[in-house]
């Protein structure tokens, strides 16, 4: 195949399994690309347009071109194309969320300490959020300001309520509660960060990507399905691992290296966000579709005005 005809946009994998979206995940959420430096990045983006412009530099092959295209998708933000912040890409949830659900599940016992380490993690999950929104919903920055502001109290009103209530409970129930924590803020972040394309729908397509209206009922469908995501992203670690910590505290060994827990964890959470990131982004599809039976009645109406039955699906960028 001649490279000048390359398509680099199409799907290496099957985007419509849940396989072929989790190879594709694990391809761009690798942690070792946040390690690059921006030139790095933007020669790669460079190497993305002159494919696309059919002017592919004479000698680059075609890995080199699949590569480019991973460092484009893990790092420039699909709507707009501009690069993303650091912390907020996706290939930054593995190194930044271990450091901090691992210290969040060391330091649950005093209020301070849940205080200081859920207010970190919403300051993060707040930067992760706003990277990945869907960027065709322009938000304010008041608008930014009361989604943090509400999740961190809803996270910080959770922990701490759960732990002083779980005080007589047995010690893993009380190790539980960063994760009721940060599942009850990423209901409220992730919907408050993007509530723009609640309020005013967000932009859909048919197949082509021809833009046929905007739609709020895909704006919830959208959303739901990111914060499933991230509570399924962030649940084995902070399930399973209080479960294996509570036991292994028992032995005399652990006992005698009690300094050393909040690095065991750190390291614990990260195996598991290797494999979780990139599987909880791939549990549904980015390019997300609606059947248009199921739209507002106006741009239903719309639809069919103009196309007929011609159309029967519409689709969106769901953000991460």
């Amino acid at each position: 195949m001649a490279l000048s005809t390359f398509d680099i946009d199409a799907q290496r994998w099957d985007q419509s399994t849940f396989m072929g979206r989790l190879k594709h995940f694990f391809n761009i959420t690798d942690c070792r690309t946040a390690l690059l430096p921006d030139s790095k990045l933007d020669e790669a983006k460079a190497l993305v347009e002159s494919c696309r412009a059919g002017s592919v530099p004479p000698g680059t092959t075609e890995e080199q071109l699949h590569y480019a295209k991973k460092l484009y998708d893990s790092a420039f933000h699909p709507d707009t194309g501009d690069r993303m912040n650091l912390i907020g890409r996706m290939s930054f949830q593995v190194p930044g969320g271990m450091a901090i659900t691992g210290f969040m599940l060391q330091f649950y016992r005093t209020v301070p300490a849940v205080v200081f380490w859920q207010w970190v993690n919403q300051s993060f999950n707040a930067l992760v959020n706003y990277t990945n929104r869907n960027a065709a919903s322009p938000i304010t920055p008041k608008q930014i300001g009361v989604a943090y502001i509400t999740a961190t109290s809803t996270a910080l009103a959770t922990a701490v309520g759960l732990n002083l209530y779980t005080k007589k409970a047995p010690p893993l129930v009380a190790r539980w509660v960063p994760f009721a924590a940060v599942a009850a803020a990423n209901c409220v972040n992730i919907p408050m960060m993007r509530q723009q394309e609640i309020l005013n729908g967000i932009a859909v397509t048919d197949e082509n990507g021809n833009k046929l209206g905007h739609s709020n009922k895909a704006a919830v469908k959208g959303i739901t399905q990111v914060v499933i995501s991230r509570i399924t992203m962030a649940a084995p670690g902070m399930i399973i691992l209080p479960i294996i910590m509570e036991r292994m505290e028992k032995y005399k060994f652990m006992q005698r290296i009690t300094f050393l827990h909040g690095p065991i964890q750190v390291m614990m959470v990260g195996v598991f966000l290797v494999f979780m990131v990139p599987a909880a982004c791939s549990l549904f599809p980015q390019r997300c579709s609606m059947a248009v039976s199921k739209l507002e009645p106006e741009l239903r109406d719309s639809i069919i005005s103009q196309y007929g039955d011609s159309i029967k699906q519409v689709y969106f960028n769901k953000g991460l």
